[in-house]
């Protein structure tokens, strides 16, 4: 009975507290209004992510919300707008309940974190006429149901992550001035009935890489249209000549997509236009002179196309363009004197076309320059003078030319210029002393000319300086001691030239120096050990002079150097043992100096050594240390032309080399017979008479055994001559009496399957390291779901062994008999079995048979670049900037590294794979081909690339790394 009193007195004390709660929470809301009441479903949908302290004036108790946040009323107490922008709502839906505010003429939730559909219930806020939930997360697509909001004027759907297409039943939307659906992930076309906005004054659609198809020609009757945007997308086609009715046209841009055909000369129609940007489409024909009408103009960008003509001279009609950027197409001709009536004009990019002529001097009169690019064409004659009366020019890009003469000295008058490139031309003289006058030049490059005298000591007045690039001149005299001042300087480039006397330890005050290269000079003396002090050097360059004494234990302080080339000096004594903690180094010569003593065993340690180690015509004595087993990604070893002796096993374990030179030692024992030594040829160890070959890899083949050998085969080769004589005989018998006897089924049945793949066929696999696995274990795996991509060359399997290790196997597509030249089987062998990089997939080896062709890779975790950014389109930049990073380093070390140098010719985001932490890593060689090849120029004269894409890999200028990755990112 106590039991039961106690429960019962439990369930009221519950049942009245919560009656309680229920009255004092639904009593004041049950006076506020019906609009406020809709308004707070956004705080009841969301998230519990929000802040608990938001929107704290949005009080229930009130009969109206019109005093709350961001809302205004109407004077009759219904809401008319609705504005919340950079609120953290955190929304995980829309309510529908907002459909309810009828009175509703703004709703404004931009930037507010809401990630959710639009729902079509919006479609019944008939008194809408602004409606912006732009910087959001919304996905899904846009519901046609905003196309009933009649009376709407301004939609603002940018930067979200919405789908699917375009609703025509945006086109009733009769009162619109302002339609931005830009970034986002947009398909399909763009629909020819929003020609009838006639209100229309902003269409931005730009950053949909997904949307397709060609422009509508009904664009063209916007004729109040302002801002028209397409950029970064999927476009193609020509643009409509309708687009010149665009009478009030401001902005056009049309950058970036697979715009072609020519520009329209009806353009020239559009009198308000202040900016057209063209650039980076497939853009053909001529510039047309009825640009020139443009008075209004002011950015004119054509760059990144395949114009052709000469430059019109009728655009410098355009008195107010300010930008004027025609490079990187196929223009030919004189740059128009006429361009010297612009001004106003700031930017003059005409870099990488095929003019000629000379600079008209003319253009001393756009006073207002403030950039000149006129580099890579074949532009020639003198560097005006009269270029120095341009007192606001920052940057002068002249490089890639054939100019002569001398510099002129008035370029000291530039006093704003802080870039100057002259390289590559024919320019003679000395450096005129007034250019290290200039306070803010930060970049000085003139590399590639016939530049003479001294570098003079003044060079220390330029304080401003970053990048000194005096390579490939005829300078002389010693390295002034002044060029210790320049505190800013990180690349410092006097290669190539005629520089005597002692390298000036002052250098070693340029604490943030990170590149110094004065190799093919005559300078002497020893090396100073202050360089040691040098904590951010990367590459260190001093080979071909006359330098003497011994390599700085200093050097061993240099934690971020990741060249040391020493070669051809007169150096002597040992290897400094403090070379180990150069951790950072990928490539060490030394070669062609008086260095002896034996090989340091804590070189074995620098495992980060990848590209060569060169240790070859020095003194070098002793036994290769067994530390140099660590050494396990090293792809070039020279010892040749030493006094090494003892025996070679310990290189049996460099599992990634793919160069070894040994000769003119004296080595001894067993040859190791790992894949790499079995096609080594005998080239690599000349001179070494002990060396022996093995069977085993641990004791030397006996004469005897070799010539026991040879007598036998001799007598198998006899016998089967005579067998195989007799056999012939038989065969070619047979066919004479039954050549007309075979049956008809016979033939079909061998034509019907000439064209398959025959995996029967006898297998050579060729493995480049030790592996776990059979051919049979690959082929097993050859099906149809373990597909994983396909590309231009071939189509990728994922294969797991039996021993659990997974790899990637590409089968090779068939090539006809006139393509055999460029066969990628051969193509991906010659270039992938002889590199090793961190940023290039790893080829494991290949079979064969004389029907198909694998290779083997390194299987990459993560997909590629292409399949990541359609997924994450928020990608952060960190992430974005380390896949660029690698993407590069793989390029930079195909191109400047390898000997020869690699050209890709296919980079592309679906050739760059990515491993779980986003590292990324060059894949698909079956373009590739090696400069030195004597194919090399036949396969460049080919267009490049998988379908729809132009490798940027052919624009690389090997000089100065100047290849851009812009088309990648």
């Amino acid at each position: 009975m106590k039991k039961t009193d106690t429960i019962s007195i439990t369930s009221l004390a519950f049942f009245f507290f919560f009656s309680m709660a229920i009255l004092s929470f639904t009593g004041p809301t049950a006076s506020l209004s019906p609009d406020g009441q809709a308004l707070l479903s956004l705080l009841a949908t969301a998230s519990t992510g929000s802040s608990p302290g938001l929107l704290p004036s949005w009080d229930p108790s009130r009969p109206t919300p019109c005093s709350w946040q961001g809302v205004v009323c109407s004077p009759q107490g219904r809401v008319i707008s609705l504005s919340l922008p950079n609120t953290f709502l955190n929304l995980t839906t829309i309510p529908p309940e907002l459909s309810s505010l009828t009175s509703l003429q703004l709703l404004n939730l931009s930037s507010s974190n809401i990630s959710a559909g639009i729902p079509p219930s919006l479609g019944a806020l008939s008194s809408l006429r602004l409606l912006d939930l732009s910087y959001n997360a919304l996905s899904g697509p846009i519901p046609p149901q905003l196309g009933a909001i009649t009376s709407l004027e301004f939609l603002l759907l940018n930067s979200n992550r919405l789908s699917g297409s375009i609703p025509a039943a945006l086109a009733n939307l009769t009162s619109l001035q302002v339609l931005c659906l830009q970034d986002n992930l947009l398909d399909g076309s763009i629909p020819s009935q929003l020609g009838s906005l006639l209100s229309l004054q902003q269409f931005r659609i730009g950053g949909n890489p997904y949307l397709t198809g060609q422009l509508p020609p009904q664009l063209g009757l916007l004729t109040n249209l302002t801002t028209f945007g397409a950029a970064a997308t999927g476009l193609s086609g020509a643009i409509p000549v309708e687009f010149g009715n665009l009478v009030s046209l401001q902005t056009l841009a049309l950058y970036n997509t697979g715009i072609s055909g020519p520009v329209p000369p009806e353009l020239g129609s559009c009198s308000e236009l202040t900016s057209l940007y063209l650039h980076m489409n497939k853009i053909t024909g001529t510039i047309p002179p009825e640009l020139g009408k443009l008075q209004k103009l002011t950015s004119l960008l054509l760059w990144g196309n395949s114009l052709t003509g000469l430059i019109p001279g009728e655009l410098a009609n355009c008195s107010e363009l300010v930008v004027l950027d025609l490079s990187a197409n196929k223009l030919y001709g004189e740059i128009p004197g006429e361009l010297a009536r612009l001004v106003v004009l700031e930017q003059l990019h005409l870099s990488d076309n095929m003019l000629t002529g000379l600079i008209p001097e003319e253009l001393s009169n756009c006073s207002s320059l403030t950039a000149l690019q006129l580099d890579k064409n074949a532009l020639s004659g003198s560097v005006p003078r009269q270029i120095g009366n341009l007192k606001s020019l920052q940057s002068l890009f002249l490089w890639g030319n054939s100019f002569s003469g001398t510099i002129p000295r008035s370029f000291g008058n530039c006093t704003q210029l802080y870039a100057l490139d002259l390289s590559d031309n024919r320019l003679t003289g000395a450096i005129p002393e007034e250019i290290f006058g200039l306070k803010k030049l930060s970049k000085l490059l003139l590399l590639g000319n016939s530049l003479t005298g001294v570098l003079p000591s003044s060079v220390a007045n330029c304080q401003s300086l970053v990048r000194l690039r005096l390579g490939e001149n005829q300078l002389s005299g010693e390295i002034p001691r002044e060029i210790g001042q320049l505190q800013n300087l990180v690349f410092l480039d006097l290669y190539s030239n005629h520089f005597s006397g002692k390298l000036p330890s002052e250098i070693a005050d340029i604490t943030v120096l990170e590149l110094l290269d004065v190799h093919d000079n005559h300078i002497s003396g020893e090396i100073p050990p202050q360089l040691g002090e040098l904590m951010n050097l990367e590459q260190l360059d001093l080979g071909e002079n006359s330098i003497t004494g011994e390599i700085p234990t200093s050097f061993g302080n240099l934690s971020y150097l990741n060249k040391l080339i020493l070669k051809n000096n007169l150096l002597t004594g040992s290897l400094p043992k403090s070379t180990r903690n150069l951790q950072r180094l990928t490539l060490l010569d030394v070669s062609g100096n008086g260095l002896s003593g034996p090989i340091p065993p804590e070189i074995g340690s620098l495992t980060s050594l990848t590209i060569c180690l060169n240790l070859s015509s020095n003194r070098f004595v002793g036994e290769i240390p067994q530390g140099m087993s660590g050494l396990t990604q090293l792809q070039s070893l020279d010892l040749s032309s030493n006094m090494l002796a003892g025996g070679i096993e310990v290189l049996g374990l460099l599992t990634s080399l793919t160069s070894l030179n040994i000769s003119y030692n004296n080595f001894s024992g067993p040859i190791p017979v790992t894949p790499f030594f079995q096609t080594l040829s005998s080239n690599s160890y000349l001179q070494n008479p002990d060396l022996c070959e093995s069977f085993d890899g641990y004791t030397c083949s006996s004469d005897l055994v070799r010539r026991t050998a040879i007598r036998s085969i001799k007598t198998v080769a006899l016998v089967c001559a005579i067998l195989g004589s007799v056999t012939l005989l038989f065969v070619a018998t047979w066919i004479l009496v039954n050549r007309n006897r075979k049956p008809a089924v016979v033939k079909s049945v061998t034509i019907s399957f000439s064209g398959y793949d025959d995996f029967s066929c006898p297998w050579t696999f060729i493995p480049f390291q030790r592996l776990n696995f059979t051919v049979d274990n690959i082929l097993e795996c050859l099906k149809d779901e373990n597909i994983i991509g396909q590309g231009c060359s071939g189509i990728v399997y994922k294969a797991e062994m039996p021993s659990g290790e997974i790899i990637a196997v590409k089968k090779l597509w068939k090539t006809k008999k006139e393509d055999e030249l460029f066969d990628a089987f051969e193509s991906e062998i010659q270039i992938l079995g002889h590199i090793r990089h961190r940023n290039i997939v790893k080829l494991l080896g290949y079979c064969s048979n004389k029907s198909v062709k694998l290779l083997l890779y390194n299987y990459i975790s993560n997909g590629n670049l292409q399949q990541l950014l359609r997924g994450n389109r928020n990608l952060d930049w960190e992430t974005r900037y380390k896949i660029a990073l690698g993407s590069a380093q793989g390029l930079a070390y195909l191109h400047h590294d390898c000997i020869p140098a690699i050209l890709h010719r296919d980079v592309k985001c679906n050739n760059i794979l990515l491993d779980s932490k986003f590292e990324a890593y060059l894949a698909d060689f079956g373009l590739a081909k090696l400069m030195s090849s004597p194919n090399f120029h036949q396969a460049m004269s080919r267009i490049a690339g998988s379908y729809g894409y132009m490798a940027p890999g052919n624009e690389v200028d090997f000089l100065r790394n100047r290849s851009s990755l812009k088309l990648l990112l």
